[in-house]
């Protein structure tokens, strides 16, 4: 590699998202737009992230919190694809992708229980037999380059000063320099690739050095690149990559982790409206006809100040309202309640409450607290004469 190489490596934007890899563990028309979700309206159904997806382009699926990891820390871009099925290596369950190893560790201690394995030792030459020829001389010189890259390098190299283009690892006896380095750095270092296994080595016309995790290569007039080491190691361990049925696994797109918007019902005037109210619940359930228009806690009179039972209908209406009064001995004076919808000829009303959050509570003098929103949009289709059912 050319001493001092300084460039800016077009992989680093791609990359940096691993820079501070997490370990893991330890998604007619309405007068008015309905409220969202998060002031209580019932969705239709449950929704849940698939657990599984398949990975077409290598024809293999990721499970679980093998999922987590890849997703969370960078997918294809850090990790590659999958390229085998999990199974079973030195007690662990793993999974190879094309540039790492995953294993499950469920036992560990901090609770990280997905471990990228240690696979560059799995990468160090086996012995090269003679054969006669040139090509011969020349495969058995490659092999003795690469065979002396694993050395521990001397104490010359090791006493070297560290700067941008280089570092010298005590941990392994081996350095990082140049364009490798700047790669090392870039992707997390240690915690990405791990430390050097070998010094930088020439095979043909490219470049590789050897980390616990993986194999860097580079080739004069680029930049460096992850080698897909992955396959090669699995066949050392006879499993196969050949790309298995999908079944019914969904197809991996991060779409498929976006939890879907609530569809909301729209308001048909023409099948009336009817208000129900369960003291029971704290519940109020708003009907379009037979149809749920939505629904959402409230909060209603607290004891001494019950909320009355019975059918009742709206009588008037005020967009904001200051209530002040003395009930049951008790003085309340409260400015500018949005939203009010009385029911009864005593003071009861529905109305917006800005001075609580609490709903699915009883909070009040009799009325029935709604969320600010909530309480609009049902003052915007409510009507003088609407139904109001209430019971326990």
């Amino acid at each position: 590699m050319i001493a001092g190489m300084k460039r800016a490596w077009r992989f680093v934007a791609a990359m940096a998202i691993v820079a501070m890899l997490a370990p893991l563990f330890v998604v007619g028309g309405s007068a008015a737009p309905a409220p969202a979700q998060t002031n209580g309206l019932d969705r239709a159904g449950e929704w849940s992230a698939p657990r599984t997806v398949y990975i077409p382009e290598t024809g293999h699926s990721i499970d679980g919190v093998f999922l987590d990891y890849w997703r969370f820390n960078g997918g294809a871009g850090v990790f590659g694809n999958p390229i085998t099925p999990e199974f079973t290596l030195n007690g662990h369950t793993v999974q190879y992708y094309q540039f790492a190893r995953f294993e499950y560790w469920p036992e560990d201690a901090d609770g990280n229980v997905v471990h990228l394995g240690k696979i560059g030792e799995e990468l160090r030459p086996q012995l090269v037999r003679r054969q006669p020829g040139s090509a011969a001389i020349n495969s058995v010189a490659e092999s003795a380059r690469v065979a002396l890259a694993w050395l521990p390098v001397s104490s010359a190299v090791a006493n070297r000063p560290a700067d941008d283009s280089f570092v010298y690892v005590p941990e392994t006896g081996h350095s990082i320099a140049n364009g490798f380095k700047a790669y090392w750095d870039a992707t997390g270092g240690v915690a990405y690739l791990g430390n050097p296994l070998t010094e930088e080595y020439q095979v043909g016309n490219l470049t590789y050095q050897v980390f616990e995790r993986g194999q860097l290569a580079w080739k004069q007039g680029g930049d460096p690149w992850l080698v897909e080491v992955g396959g090669q190691l699995a066949a050392r361990h006879g499993i196969s990559t050949k790309a298995v049925a999908q079944g019914d696994v969904p197809t991996y797109d991060e779409a498929l982790f976006i939890e879907p918007e609530p569809e909301v019902p729209v308001y048909d005037p023409s099948k009336g409206l009817w208000i129900e109210i369960n003291l029971s619940e704290q519940y109020m359930t708003v009907w379009n006809g037979n149809t749920v228009l939505f629904g959402t806690y409230v909060s209603t009179g607290r004891e001494g100040f019950d909320t009355p039972p019975g059918t009742f209908y709206i009588n008037s209406k005020l967009e904001s309202q200051t209530m002040e009064g003395v009930l049951g001995g008790e003085y309340y004076n409260v400015p500018d309640v949005p939203w009010v919808m009385y029911f009864t000829d005593v003071g009861h009303a529905i109305h917006g409450a800005y001075w609580h959050n609490n709903f699915g509570s009883v909070m009040s003098h009799g009325c029935v607290n709604l969320p600010l929103d909530t309480a609009a949009y049902l003052y915007s289709i409510a009507e003088i004469g609407t139904r109001v059912e209430i019971h326990y």
